[in-house]
């Protein structure tokens, strides 16, 4: 360890117990690579709308990793979980084997971003690195399951470095499959165009007339644009499609409003508007090198116009800001036609009965294989007419 060997370990049960500049400190300390959702206002917007407490089953137990002085080494956001929704990264299966042998799997700790499938740090240094701090904060985290007498520990969407790190300290490692779109280098949507085939971006091109064929406007919304009207309307969107998709939707209506509040210029809105009223939008949310898309909602169906929305004006915000790449979402080999390519995704866990932990090691093993085999596949099946810089695969 460092010179700074820390103190002590401490968990806390709302976020609002740290300083806003000393979390931001440990995850976001390059503000080239700024991740919204692991910023004290995003996390902070989630508890205090209510949309992340013990009653939806996501009860915050934040780590913090402090030095003799109580300052702060590092931090990892991490909840009590009485469910496996709002993760994307699917153990209902071990669950199910955990119970059907006499076992109670839930509750079980699960570090990551409630509701959003976004890869980002769970090992929150100053540095950026995981080091020896990443390795406190792991290891903190299986202590703490160990002696609640907890069955698991997930940390799911993390980077690759932490991945790696949790191995070497034997945690169990998953992979899992999203499509992104990678910025080449384009100045303008032509650009992307100009790299497809063309009998691709003809398809692309029709898409998006009929999108809008209906007498349909695109309107984006950023920040101090937006008002509580658009987010009323939004969340009406929202509700239909979380209703129709989950059952229930994750988030409230003040959630939105407190985000808005709290991190304006990283929220965006993208709208769809027919006959003088909005009928559809797509909340994104703006990175330091990426753009975000959460939420899609409509009121009403029109061919392609999801693809418009959530993909293809994504993509044009993505150029004129010159950012690197945009991550539309959980899995959807559809978008691999509109120029987004696989990429693997991270996760870690750790299962404390040994006779699990050793059935899902097999059954990892095989996915691992079965995922990197999938990503090969579908990256040469990309709608590019050559292979551009950063087009690849995972």
């Amino acid at each position: 360890m460092g010179d700074s060997e820390p103190l002590k370990v401490e968990v806390t049960g709302e976020i609002a117990d740290v300083p806003a500049a000393q979390w931001d400190a440990c995850a976001n300390p390059d503000p080239s690579t700024y991740n919204p959702f692991v910023s004290h206002a995003f996390l902070k917007a989630l508890e205090d709308s209510g949309s992340v407490r013990a009653e939806t089953g996501w009860a915050p137990r934040h780590l913090l990793l402090r030095d003799r002085a109580g300052a702060l080494l590092g931090a990892m956001p991490l909840y009590l979980k009485g469910h496996s929704m709002g993760e994307y990264v699917f153990d209902y299966a071990w669950a199910d084997a955990y119970e059907r042998a006499g076992g109670e799997y839930y509750p079980k700790l699960q570090s990551s971003v409630p509701f959003t499938p976004v890869t980002g740090r769970r090992l929150l240094t100053p540095d950026g690195a995981p080091g020896w701090r990443g390795e406190a904060l792991l290891n903190a985290a299986v202590e703490l399951t160990s002696k609640n007498g907890l069955s698991s520990l997930h940390l799911t969407f993390l980077p690759e470095e932490e991945w790696h790190l949790g191995a070497r300290l034997g945690l169990l490692q998953r992979t899992g499959q999203q499509f992104h779109w990678l910025n080449a280098g384009y100045q303008s949507f032509d650009d992307f165009l100009g790299a497809l085939a063309s009998r691709k971006r003809k398809a692309v091109r029709k898409e998006r007339r009929e999108a809008v064929s209906a007498g349909i406007e695109i309107e984006w919304l950023i920040g101090s644009d937006i008002t509580e009207a658009h987010w009323d309307d939004f969340f009406a969107f929202y509700i239909d499609t979380s209703n129709r998709k989950w059952g229930r939707p994750y988030l409230n209506r003040a959630f939105f409003s407190r985000v808005h509040e709290a991190m304006p210029e990283s929220v965006a809105l993208c709208m769809a508007r027919r006959g003088g009223r909005y009928i559809a939008g797509a909340l994104n949310f703006i990175g330091g090198d990426a753009l975000y898309g959460r939420y899609w909602g409509a009121i009403e169906h029109h061919p392609f116009l999801h693809f418009e929305v959530c993909y293809y004006q994504a993509i044009e915000l993505a150029v004129a800001r010159g950012l690197a790449r945009v991550e539309a979402g959980a899995q959807g080999e559809h978008k691999l036609a509109r120029g987004y390519v696989p990429q693997t995704t991270y996760s870690l866990h750790y299962l404390a009965h040994p006779g699990l932990a050793e059935a899902v090691e097999r059954f990892l093993e095989r996915e691992r294989e079965m995922v990197a085999q999938d990503n090969e596949i579908l990256a040469e099946a990309t709608p590019f007419r050559r292979r551009d810089p950063g087009q690849g695969g995972a």
